[in-house]
């Protein structure tokens, strides 16, 4: 965990970047991002010389050799030496800011010929650095953090993304890390698991994954073959930004993953021949951004369901990647539980039908907020090519850890806030965050669950109901509501009102009489 200093550090190179003029946080992350890879890079080639040193062996990968690598303004050989974080963060300022924009920088560039993912997202690095001051006071924050430490460098890392929401810039849509959590807590994935996020951006579903694995199955490590999948086949994430590129493979790296692959697509676009039936696990937030073109969307998407809809086709090409047997858990908007298009009851009737629709988790509308009010839902399903639903599972998440307005608040203390909290919540703080009981129903959701009255918030549904309903998956289609009854009140005593109101009618009618 980020110590407060480190946190304030933080902060003052990211008010100094918006002083000198760069306001857009992504572009502040990915500065950072190029600074973060030199050094590591520096890091790397410093373990090989201390082994290659202490086995009296020559150095296995020389990342920056001996020799000059190019020559300067006034003739002069500038080294690769020079190009090292070790010697750069000794420089004064305006060598540095020299040595950075005009050789660092190529170098970077240039490195992508050597074949790993985060050298080829690389290739186009730009130094948008302003001042040689600003550059000092960011070299001096990062020379100054530990980044031995994976969980201080993945936390350093986690903390700059959630600027970028914060700031509300490119990444409004970046999912909560809670939700995300949520998401694979609840779909534990294992040693074995192949998990790809179509949608990566800054790889967020991909760590989580990784975390988990790190937290419940640590001996994966010690055996050979596993150790071996969890660095460099396990993880998989498409994107056709190159920026998001950059940073979701530094953010994987941060997080000890060292080859995942991270690499450009436009996942409804391209073809999908290479990687069908491959994943086990797909964890996804798409962007759904309206329609496409039939002209630029993958034949072999429309193949599975004819539409122009992004949030359906994203549906399609989950299918797609899938292997039999493989889970996922995808946020959708509502629209595609309930929509009435033949595409909406099509992509409805084939999960429900053709694979095993598990479970809808309905998030509240304020989960994306400031940035949309959109509601959604987590659909969870398991490819199977030959039916398999039985009960859905419905949870109706009403309160997630976080006020639901534009400010987004913990409502809980930090060390409960999440689905699976460090210590059992209150009452109270159980009315606030809704996540940790979604994992414990769950676990119990093929149980007694299955006969949870449809008036509470989780409760499930047969696959006969769901097919007589048009396959509507909405919530509110099948949860009852509890209407209060009126007070009840003694037959005898509504009977002698009702006489007594009668002889009062009565009596109204003789005076009326003899009045006339």
């Amino acid at each position: 965990m980020l110590t407060g200093e480190i946190r304030a550090k933080i902060d003052q190179v990211w008010n100094a970047f918006w002083a000198g003029g760069i306001a857009n946080p992504l572009e502040v992350i990915e500065q950072i991002t190029y600074l973060l890879f030199m050094r590591g890079l520096d890091e790397e080639q410093t373990r090989h010389e201390n082994k290659a040193n202490a086995l009296g062996r020559p150095i296995e990968r020389v990342i920056f050799p001996e020799g000059a690598y190019r020559q300067d303004r006034d003739g002069k050989d500038v080294s690769y030496q020079e190009l090292r974080w070790s010697r750069l963060k000794n420089e004064d300022p305006a060598r540095m800011f020299l040595l950075m924009s005009e050789f660092v920088f190529p170098f970077l560039r240039e490195m992508a010929e050597a074949g790993t993912a985060h050298s080829e997202h690389m290739k186009g690095a730009r130094f948008t650095i302003p001042t040689p001051g600003l550059l000092a006071k960011v070299v001096d924050m990062l020379a100054e953090i530990p980044l031995e430490d994976r969980d201080t460098k993945g936390d350093l890392y986690e903390y700059m993304l959630g600027k970028i929401a914060s700031a509300g810039q490119n990444g409004q849509f970046r999912t909560p890390r809670h939700i995300i959590k949520l998401m694979v807590e609840l779909m534990k994935p294992t040693p074995q698991d192949v998990i790809c996020d179509p949608a990566s951006g800054t790889c967020g579903f991909l760590v989580a994954a990784g975390e988990h694995l790190r937290e419940h199955h640590s001996k994966l490590f010690m055996d050979t073959s596993l150790n071996k999948h969890f660095h460099n086949t396990m993880f998989h994430g498409y994107d056709f930004d190159q920026t998001m590129l950059r940073i979701g493979s530094m953010n994987m790296q941060l997080h000890g993953v060292e080859g995942a692959d991270i690499r450009y697509r436009d996942s409804l676009s391209s073809s999908h021949a290479d990687d069908a039936d491959k994943y086990s696990l797909i964890l996804a937030n798409p962007p759904f951004a309206g329609s496409l073109d039939y002209e630029t969307t993958a034949n072999d998407l429309l193949a599975i369901v004819k539409t122009k809809k992004t949030e359906l086709l994203f549906m399609a090409l989950f299918l797609k990647l899938l292997k039999p047997g493989g889970r996922a858990a995808v946020i959708v908007p509502d629209g595609v539980l309930f929509g009435s298009s033949t595409a909406h009851k099509a992509i409805r009737k084939m999960l429900v039908d053709d694979h095993k629709l598990d479970a809808i988790v309905k998030l509240p509308s304020g989960v994306f907020r400031p940035y949309a009010g959109v509601s959604t839902a987590i659909v969870f399903f398991t490819k199977t090519n030959s039916g398999g639903t039985d009960h859905v599972w419905f949870y109706d998440v009403q309160a997630d850890g976080m006020s639901l307005d534009d400010k987004r608040q913990m409502l809980v203390p930090e060390e409960k806030f999440g689905p699976t909290p460090t210590e059992a919540l209150t009452v109270d703080e159980d009315a606030k965050n809704n996540l940790p009981d979604v994992v414990t129903r769950w676990a119990a959701r093929a149980g007694t669950e299955r006969y949870n009255p449809r008036t509470g918030q989780s409760f499930t549904v047969t696959r006969e109901e769901i097919a007589a309903a048009d396959y509507d998956l909405s919530l509110n289609r099948y949860k009852e509501v509890v209407h209060e009854a009126a007070d009840h009140r003694p037959p005898k005593e509504i009977i002698a009102e009702l006489l007594t109101l009668e002889d009062e009618i009565a009596k109204g009618l003789k005076q009326l009489e003899a009045m006339l």
